[in-house]
């Protein structure tokens, strides 16, 4: 076999305790993408070659031990377990996924999986993203990783590292999109019935939940108001006075609680609405810009390229839902 026709070989390693769609999902996305030109040969292994129990008690069975994997690799895929510890501290696991990453063209992580990465060393001085929950965990357990809590999934060089669960099905999405393009990937999106592909910059949680984080009444205030009208007038002036104070001072609030000044705020749930609108709709991007409280069809434009490296055009292409697709097509038949 040449080259040109071997698959390629998807490693996917398996442990006690593992999440059962860290594992499934990711491969589920490779092999289906086979029926759309894909040519991705998928192995579920174990460090002993023994079947495994999932974190939900489910018997998982292998393909056989790390050793039995041929000599290079195309992806190499390490799933989480809820309990990272026990995961990390098991030795075999760790060096024999560090093993195999030096012969894997790309290593990827789905959720906790990062902490094994992260515990072979091969996250030393790259970026990187795990469960929004994990995050804080991940980076003071291994400092030499800068972890990013929000972004669905980080790319740092050949290694790319998920958020939890269905994230890992957005990153082997993207995966099959860089290696046979965005029609297979989009094919295989609309089989399994889940979005194409969503952008790793995209948040991990909605923007209209935050407000249920914050703790100060006057910012909760300002974020309940955005969230209920994002194209509504929300100067700095009107957030505060519906919090009683100052705008200087709700904008010290804002970004002690959140992180965010309220501008970045307020154009986190434009963002949000525009996403919501150019994938359920048809109006045209304009009047996406305008509904979605952006102003400009420019303004919007630069929001998603600085965001989700992408335009509101191409997110619209990618990311149009089946249940739209369907209607559209309804309304030509009929």
């Amino acid at each position: 076999m040449t080259g040109a026709t071997r698959p390629h070989l998807v490693a996917v390693v398996a442990f006690d305790g593992v999440q059962l769609l860290d594992v499934t999902g990711p491969a589920e996305v490779f092999t289906t993408a086979n029926g759309h030109g894909g040519r991705y040969d998928v192995r579920i292994v174990s460090v002993t070659g023994q079947d495994v129990r999932t974190s939900g008690g489910i018997r998982l069975g292998v393909d056989g031990p790390l050793d039995s994997l041929p000599g290079r690799l195309g992806t190499l895929l390490v799933p989480g377990r809820r309990d990272w510890r026990r995961a990390v501290e098991d030795a075999a696991l760790t060096s024999g996924v560090r093993d195999l990453a030096g012969r894997s063209r790309r290593v990827a992580s789905v959720c906790a999986g990062a902490f094994v990465l992260a515990e072979a060393g091969l996250l030393d001085g790259r970026r990187a993203a795990t469960h929004w929950r994990l995050a804080g965990e991940l980076a003071a357990a291994y400092p030499a990783v800068t972890v990013e809590s929000d972004p669905l999934f980080v790319r740092d060089g050949p290694v790319i590292t998920s958020a939890g669960i269905t994230a890992g099905m957005d990153l082997a999405l993207s995966l099959v999109e860089e290696d046979h393009g965005a029609g297979p990937a989009r094919d295989t999106a609309r089989e399994l019935v889940v979005f194409m592909a969503r952008p790793g910059g995209q948040s991990q949680f909605s923007a209209r939940l935050r407000p249920r984080e914050a703790g100060h009444p006057a910012v909760r205030a300002a974020m309940d108001a955005v969230s209920a009208d994002p194209a509504g007038p929300h100067s700095p002036a009107t957030l505060a006075r519906l919090g009683r104070v100052s705008a200087r001072h709700l904008s010290r609030l804002f970004r002690g609680e959140t992180g965010l000044s309220p501008a970045q705020y307020i154009e986190s749930v434009r963002l949000e609405a525009a996403q919501a609108l150019l994938a359920s709709g048809t109006d045209p991007i304009e009047a996406v810009a305008e509904g979605a409280g952006f102003g400009s069809a420019e303004t919007m434009r630069r929001a998603f390229q600085q965001t989700l490296g992408l335009s509101p055009t191409h997110y619209r292409a990618r990311f149009r839902t089946t249940a739209t697709a369907a209607g559209a097509a309804a309304q030509v038949d009929g």
